[in-house]
């Protein structure tokens, strides 16, 4: 196959075009680098089945050759970064998401969607349930992100109603690896990189707020699944093990031999008090669960930020 897979330079991207490459498909990643990093594409850069173009997927795309399958990835996707590019996150997921449905339907590409759990805002029912429709604060800061992933949602399930477009939607929940900029400003890295440097790890609120984590390779099993599936309506692709925040840290400081102390600060508005996905809809239709325990995935990322940090220190 021909993939084309925009914001393919960012995390989950770049696992994806990792992927495919590996499978022998070509691949074209389309990102304008806001949040994508070269660092993330250096070690396929070369391949022969690989090619990079630098854009912005809220201009039409500056191609026409036909692919066989569109993987929409591009979007700032953590809090810090959709804060600070607002306009820029609210035109990619929506001029941007009609602007590939566009390519994918003129080429009869398969199409994928990279949606959240964060359609499902502050939710009222947990564990978060596909049919489940949200509480989301339509002007909270948050919106930006939360709202236009919703907008994409609703255009990509109009292009498969009307045009026949074979669509998929994945809604994925916290998601967690190496490649994860460390300045992300996620859970994850931040506690990683924090007890590392022996810092103290920022809590927000009382810290038992809940968030499932679900390993890179875990995650990218999933949408490879849901890319090849006949299924159209919106999967959850996530870890339904929970923990608190508190949890987390302590388990990181654990693993880290981490002596930071905890700081606390107060709870960003519409911050998630519980997040958590029902994955019965994956089970299902994909036959798909994860499989990396959180200690286990932990581990290769505290073994891979030490990596990261002693190249720095080589470099110094």
């Amino acid at each position: 196959m021909k993939l084309l897979i925009t914001g393919g330079a960012g995390f989950i991207g770049s696992y994806l075009a990792e992927y495919f490459l590996g499978q022998n498909h070509e691949v074209i990643v389309v990102d304008n680098f806001i949040t994508g990093k070269e660092q993330n594409i250096a070690g396929f850069r070369n391949d022969p089945g690989f090619r990079f173009i630098k854009y912005d997927v809220t201009h039409e795309l500056p191609l026409e050759e036909k692919v066989d399958a569109l993987l929409h990835f591009a979007s700032p996707a953590s809090p810090i970064d959709y804060l600070k590019y607002p306009i820029e996150t609210i035109k990619t997921s929506s001029v941007g998401t009609l602007n590939v449905l566009e390519y994918a339907l003129k080429h009869k590409a398969r199409f994928l969607l990279a949606s959240t759990s964060e359609v499902y805002g502050d939710p009222l029912v947990h564990p978060q349930k596909e049919e489940y429709w949200g509480n989301v604060n339509p002007i909270g800061p948050r919106s930006v992100y939360d709202e236009s992933k919703r907008f994409a949602e609703s255009a990509t399930m109009a292009y498969h109603r009307k045009y026949g477009l074979d669509t998929h939607i994945a809604r994925i929940f916290n998601t967690y690896g190496p490649r994860m900029r460390q300045d992300d400003g996620r859970v994850v890295p931040t506690f990683v990189v924090k007890a590392l440097g022996n810092e103290p790890l920022p809590i927000f609120g009382d810290g038992k707020q809940t968030r499932s984590f679900c390993f890179i390779s875990d995650l990218v099993r999933g949408l490879v699944l849901l890319l090849a599936s006949l299924f159209h309506e919106p999967v959850n692709l996530g870890n339904p093990d929970e923990f608190t925040v508190l949890e987390l840290a302590g388990l990181v400081k654990e693993m880290a031999g981490a002596k930071s102390e905890l700081s606390y600060h107060p709870l960003p508005q519409d911050d998630p008090k519980r997040r958590c996905p029902d994955i019965s809809r994956a089970r299902k239709v994909l036959g798909w669960q994860p499989e990396v325990q959180l200690k286990d995935g932990l581990k290769i990322v505290l073994e891979w930020y030490r990596a990261q940090a002693n190249e720095r220190g080589q470099d110094k």
